[in-house]
């Protein structure tokens, strides 16, 4: 136990003491020996092999060398070998771990992807030909099948939901091809988002993570694999201490449907949603900014079937809160396909529950949940620094707008408003305070219904190039 007294200093000079406070320390552990030893035998190294078709270069000729210069024979074989058009092998190694004595191993799908062949290493330099059960380069994860005579040494998948930032963490791989090697360090951070997928939730390391360790495990310490390492930060294409690894909490659902269908099976929807922010949760007189904004609806989605409609702000998705937008994917992908499920919505100032059937998310040509967060907006004529129109055959023309285009165009705007960081002209409104709009007056009216006796940001549903959003816009105070 740590006792840590706290000292203030005041201008004066004077200082003084604060209660003091107490902290469960622990301490490092002295030695990963044990735990490297047990585990070892269960990451094993892949092996890829890619045949490629060879180019030739003929707009690089020969150069003239005298004849029976030592450098003829050499000029004529390169050449000649860099004129043969066919296939060659590339070869990569990535890192991977066994989660089935029966030989079902986990590695990234960026290591295997458009492999012709693929070949497990173990620890002890056996080497095992692999096949692909399955993949998902959405989460980056695979699945790969190898035959053993003998059982092989399996690791259990724990529970990375249980570890916190400052948690001691292993990692076990193949980093530059070296072969087996262990490095340790601690949680940086949970829940990042590193824009690599629709359903990022990466867990940050320390431990060294480079090249080739991609696929390899990240262990607690009790021994069982909390996450799959995936990703790294580096200019320089080392180790500096920022790492990325895939919970087991996405890992395991992906994992199973791979191991039972060959694919993934994700739940659907139906629904465009963005962030809400600060301006938009106030607007919407939100408690906070938490939850998705739902920015347009599928005709034919679940969501439509169920009522759920274009500036809903869902809240909590089959008993499990959204505080985030980037949360609601991840969650609606790993529902159950054909399960109802409630959906508690913010709607007119208040919550409301709808129940949703979900559908299965055909991964060929959309997504779950597509983001389009982006933070403009716009507002009236002069308390919100707009100047509208009417669509008219010249803004069509003007903006390239489609004919049948319903609402009121932004012509112009007052660099001086908080509209000039938010609107472009172009933009056509389309909604104020979630009530439809069809001229300027109509803009007009609303926003000085909505802010009369107040300066909150006032909610606006725009189509920009045919992509309805929200944006949330002040009126101009002076």
């Amino acid at each position: 136990m740590t006792k840590v007294v706290g000292v203030m200093a005041l201008a004066s000079g004077l200082v003084i003491a604060t209660p003091a406070f107490e902290v469960e320390a622990r301490g490092a552990p002295d030695s990963f020996a044990d735990l490297a030893e047990k585990l070892s035998p269960s990451v094993v190294n892949i092996s890829t092999t890619q045949k490629v078709q060879a180019t030739a270069n003929r707009d690089m000729p020969m150069p003239n060398v005298p004849p029976g210069s030592p450098f003829e024979d050499f000029f004529k074989d390169f050449f000649e070998d860099r004129a043969q058009q066919g296939p060659r092998k590339v070869q990569s190694l990535g890192s991977g771990f066994i989660i089935d004595s029966d030989g079902i191993v986990i590695t990234n799908n960026h290591v295997i992807e458009e492999a012709d062949e693929i070949v497990v290493i173990l620890s002890d330099g056996t080497e095992l030909d692999a096949e692909l059960v399955g993949r998902d380069p959405k989460t980056d994860l695979a699945v790969l099948q190898v035959e053993s005579d003998s059982p092989l040494p399996a690791v259990k998948l724990g529970d990375s939901d249980a570890i916190r930032v400052g948690d001691w963490v292993m990692a076990i791989g193949n980093p530059f091809g070296l072969g087996g090697t262990v490095t340790a360090g601690i949680v940086s951070a949970r829940n990042r988002d590193i824009n690599s997928g629709p359903y990022d939730d990466f867990i940050q390391t320390d431990a060294s993570i480079n090249r080739g360790n991609s696929g390899g495990p990240l262990f607690n310490m009790d021994g069982d694999v909390v996450g799959v390492n995936t990703a790294i930060i580096s200019p320089s294409g080392g180790s500096i201490g920022i790492g990325f690894s895939i919970p087991t909490s996405i890992a395991k659902g992906v994992i199973s449907q791979l191991r039972e269908f060959g694919e993934t099976r994700r739940g659907w929807l139906g629904v465009r949603i963005q962030a809400v922010t600060p301006d938009i949760a106030e607007s919407m007189e939100m408690s906070e900014p938490s939850g998705a904004l739902v920015a347009g609806v599928d005709e034919d989605g679940p969501a439509k079937k169920a009522g759920i409609e274009m500036g809903d702000v869902i809240v909590k998705f089959d008993g499990k809160d959204v505080p985030k937008m980037r949360d609601l994917p991840r969650i609606v992908a790993e529902t159950g396909i054909g399960n109802a499920v409630d959906v508690e919505l913010f709607r007119d100032g208040k919550r409301q529950t709808v129940s949703v059937e979900i559908e299965r998310l055909d991964e060929g040509d959309q997504v779950a949940m597509q983001d389009t967060s982006r933070e403009e907006e716009d507002e009236s004529k002069k308390s919100l620094g707009l100047t509208l129109s009417s669509v008219t055959d010249d803004e069509i023309q003007r903006f390239g707008l489609e004919e049948d285009a319903e609402g009121v165009v932004v012509v112009e705007i007052d660099f001086d408003s908080d509209a000039a960081e938010k609107v472009r002209p172009g933009d056509i409104i389309v909604e104020v305070g979630q009530q439809a709009v069809f001229s300027p007056e109509d803009v007009v009216k609303r926003v000085n219904e909505l802010t009369k006796d107040s300066d909150k940001p006032v909610l606006l549903l725009l189509n920009r190039g045919g992509e309805m959003t929200f944006r949330s816009v002040r009126p101009k105070t002076s």
